[in-house]
């Protein structure tokens, strides 16, 4: 078996503004005359859509409202999102994004972004960051009904570079996927993927029980070596659909 792609998570792995949108996430729930909760954030919001986000946070509340008025919320926090990011005079890119890109570029592998953000945040980051021409693919959370742990963001992203490159005939479990959280790992997983897990929002060794490969920065990533274990496996179908 070969590795014919990496597909990256955004926040938490790409760009560092997981506080950011605590922050807003918590604007919301105070503006709905409801108290937040800190702890409650890392528990129900990393790693999934804003959508999947405030819609347990209010159910949690007793509050359940319709999809125009959720559609409403996450208008409301995009814009403000964008307003914080426009003040800064330079975004907050982990470091060692460049460095990875640089291997992934030189061992010819397509790079994709699977993300629950929207799309216009990840349009905006990319273009800003000058990282938008790297990435030939991206799943955002415009295109699901469904957010990690589920899978389909990632079967998604398979498809997709099956059209953009139809020779490469990639399987799911041809792909790399990195992540930052357990919802993501989870969801690569279940899609038939293995994962990198990168220590940007979890401890190392809470992510070395779920990931197939744990790391604390992105430059620290063995490209060679990953694919040297991924020579060594047998090919699978797993996943796919």
């Amino acid at each position: 078996m070969t590795l014919k792609a990496v597909l990256f998570d955004f926040n938490g792995v790409i760009i560092k503004d997981e506080a950011i949108h605590q922050q807003l996430i918590e604007e919301i729930i105070i503006a709905e005359n409801l108290r937040p909760c800190q702890d409650e954030y890392r528990e129900v919001c990393l790693g999934r859509s804003d959508h999947a986000c405030l819609q347990e946070l209010l159910q949690r509340r007793g509050r359940f409202v319709k999809e125009s008025y959720l559609s409403g919320l996450i208008a409301r926090k995009t814009k403000a999102y964008q307003q914080q990011l426009e003040t800064m005079e330079e975004l907050p890119i982990y470091p060692g994004l460049e460095d990875l890109i640089a291997k992934i570029r030189l061992a010819q592998l397509p790079m994709g972004i699977v993300s629950g953000a929207l799309k216009h945040e990840i349009e905006m980051v990319l273009n800003r960051a000058k990282l938008a021409q790297y990435f030939t693919i991206i799943v955002s959370g415009d295109d699901l009904n469904t957010s990690k742990p589920e899978p389909d963001g990632y079967l998604l992203a398979v498809k997709r570079l099956n059209q953009q490159y139809p020779q490469l005939q990639v399987q799911t479990s041809e792909c790399l996927a990195i992540e930052d959280t357990f919802a993501g790992i989870e969801a690569a997983n279940r899609a038939g993927m293995q994962v990198v897990g990168v220590a940007h929002t979890y401890p190392f060794h809470m992510l070395h029980r779920r990931a197939n490969w744990s790391i604390d920065y992105l430059y620290e990533l063995e490209l060679e070596r990953v694919q040297q274990v991924y020579a060594c496996q047998v090919p699978q179908k797993a996943g796919n659909k």
